[in-house]
C-alpha cells in the first residue's frame, strides 16, 4: 500500500470507532508495520498518533473480532444459530432467545450488525417467520451457539448485502417500500448519495420529485434531519407518521405559559 492509502485507511478506521481502543491500537500498529515502507513508518505513525491518543470508545464497548469471524464462518456454512440478544434499553441480564438463519454481516454508524431471518419451529422444522431479515447489533449478542441443522439458501433468492445496504437507513429493519419526496434544498446530490436507489423523476420551480426504495422506517430519522427541505409525498402512511412526529415535536417547544 502507498503512504496515502495507509493513511486514508487509518483515518477511516479511527472515524468508525468500531473497536475498543486496545483493538484499534493493535490493528493500526499492524497496518503501519506491515504496509508502510520502513523509512516512512515514523511519519505515518506521527500523523495518526494524536487521534489514536484521544480516541474515545463507544458507550457500549465490546471486543467482537473473534465473534465476527465465527459468525462469518457460520454464514458460509448455512447453519442455524441460537442467539441471546440484549435489546436496546434492556437490562444486561435480560435477553431474548432467537433461532436465526444468519445471512450477512454489515457495518453502519459505529457498529457491526448481523442480518438474519428469525425462524419458528414446527414439528422439528424451522421456517422463516418474516420474509425480510431482522437486524441484530453484534455487540449486543451476549451468547450464541452454532447449531448442526443447516438451512437452504437458493442462489436465485440469496441475500445480497449490496442491494440491502442501498435500501436501509440506520439499520432499521422492515418491509420494502417505495417512497416519493419533494426536495427543495440546494444540493439534490446529497439526497442521491444518501439514498442509492433514489431517482429524480421531475424538477420544477417547486423543487425536485424523487423516488426511492427503502426498508423499514429508519428513513424517518434521516427525513427529520432535513428539516423543511424535504416533504414526504408517498406513501400516505409515511406522510401521516411524519405529521404525527412533527406535531409532537412542536408540542415540546410550546411555551408553558401559552394559552
Amino acid at each position: 500500500m502507498t503512504n496515502s492509502e495507509i493513511l486514508a485507511v487509518s483515518k477511516i478506521l479511527l472515524e468508525s470507532r468500531a473497536f475498543t481502543k486496545e483493538e484499534m491500537s493493535v490493528i493500526l500498529n499492524k497496518l503501519v508495520a506491515g504496509c508502510v515502507p520502513l523509512e516512512n513508518i515514523k511519519l505515518v505513525s506521527d500523523l495518526i498518533s494524536n487521534e489514536l491518543f484521544h480516541y474515545v470508545e463507544l458507550t457500549h464497548p465490546a471486543g467482537i473480532q473473534d465473534k465476527l469471524w465465527e459468525i462469518g464462518c457460520d454464514i458460509q456454512q448455512h447453519k442455524l444459530m441460537q442467539i441471546h440478544y440484549q435489546r436496546q434499553g434492556a437490562d444486561v441480564a435480560s435477553t431474548v432467545e432467537r433461532i436465526v438463519e444468519p445471512v450477512s454481516i454489515l457495518f453502519s454508524e459505529y457498529y457491526f450488525y448481523l442480518n438474519a431471518y428469525i425462524t419458528e419451529e414446527e414439528n422439528g422444522i424451522y421456517n422463516r417467520k418474516y420474509d425480510y431479515p431482522a437486524i441484530f447489533r453484534i455487540d449486543r449478542i451476549t451468547d450464541y451457539k452454532i447449531l448442526e441443522q443447516t438451512f437452504s439458501l437458493p442462489y436465485a433468492t440469496r441475500f445480497q448485502e449490496g442491494e440491502f445496504r442501498k435500501r436501509v437507513q440506520f439499520m432499521y429493519p422492515g418491509r420494502l417500500q417505495r417512497i416519493r419526496l419533494r426536495y427543495t434544498g440546494t444540493s439534490v446530490e446529497a439526497v442521491l448519495d444518501r439514498l442509492p436507489t433514489a431517482k429524480v423523476i421531475s424538477q420544477d420551480e417547486k423543487g425536485s420529485i424523487i423516488e426511492a426504495e427503502v426498508y423499514g422506517n429508519g428513513i424517518v430519522m434521516w427525513l427529520l434531519s432535513q428539516g423543511n427541505r424535504i416533504e414526504v409525498l408517498e406513501p400516505q402512511a409515511l406522510r401521516d407518521e411524519m405529521k404525527k412526529i412533527l406535531t409532537e415535536m412542536l408540542e415540546q417547544y410550546k411555551d408553558d405559559t401559552e394559552v
